[in-house]
């Protein structure tokens, strides 16, 4: 029985449970994202989220820390260089686990795990863009005071050039005018 067992055995013995999550976690680190079975992307998770907590401040006794871990100085400079800047304001939750379709040779459940600030398809900008292109409800009085600024700009320029479209029209309609008296007599 394994009652209160919180640890994910992954059927290998601890020293090569420990090899197999720091390899694990150093090329998520350096590719961002990777493809491997449901039960070691959870158990990569546990792993390693710490290390990235500790990439937002970098100390050497943090780089030590990690280093002592992971044991790949290249997996290393990427934390915390790039990926300890991205994820400096997130709380938690750096990595992400989509489910996959099975593996064909023995049908295990294969995942993608992902650090989450990497993803272009999920990040903000996207986001954006998509809830401008959505409609909003008449309800939202927030919404309205931002476009209502924008709005007030398109009009000023709109009424900048009204002037110079009236001009054009009026050497034009004196030939119209003259056209449709020609036309009445």
């Amino acid at each position: 029985m394994r009652h209160g067992d919180k640890i994910k055995n992954l059927s290998r013995t601890a020293s090569h449970r420990a090899a197999l999550l720091s390899n694990l976690a150093a090329q998520l680190i350096q590719h961002k994202r990777i493809v491997t079975t449901l039960a070691k992307a959870k158990a990569l998770r546990v792993y390693a989220e710490p290390f990235i907590t500790r990439s937002k401040v970098d100390s050497t006794n943090n780089r030590r820390v990690v280093f002592s871990y992971l044991q790949d100085k290249e997996a290393i400079k990427e934390l915390f260089g790039v990926i300890g800047d991205k994820v400096a304001n997130r709380p938690g939750g750096y990595t992400r686990i989509i489910k996959l379709a099975p593996r064909t040779g023995d049908a295990a459940e294969m995942a993608m795990i992902e650090l989450v600030d990497f993803n272009e398809i999920y990040s903000k900008d996207a986001k954006d863009t998509a809830a401008k292109k959505t409609r909003r409800s008449r309800r939202s009085s927030g919404s309205a005071a931002k476009t209502a600024a924008p709005a007030a700009a398109a009009t000023e320029t709109a009424v900048a050039e009204a002037p110079a479209t009236e001009a054009t029209e009026n050497t034009e309609a004196p030939a119209q005018e003259e056209g449709t008296t020609e036309e009445k007599a």
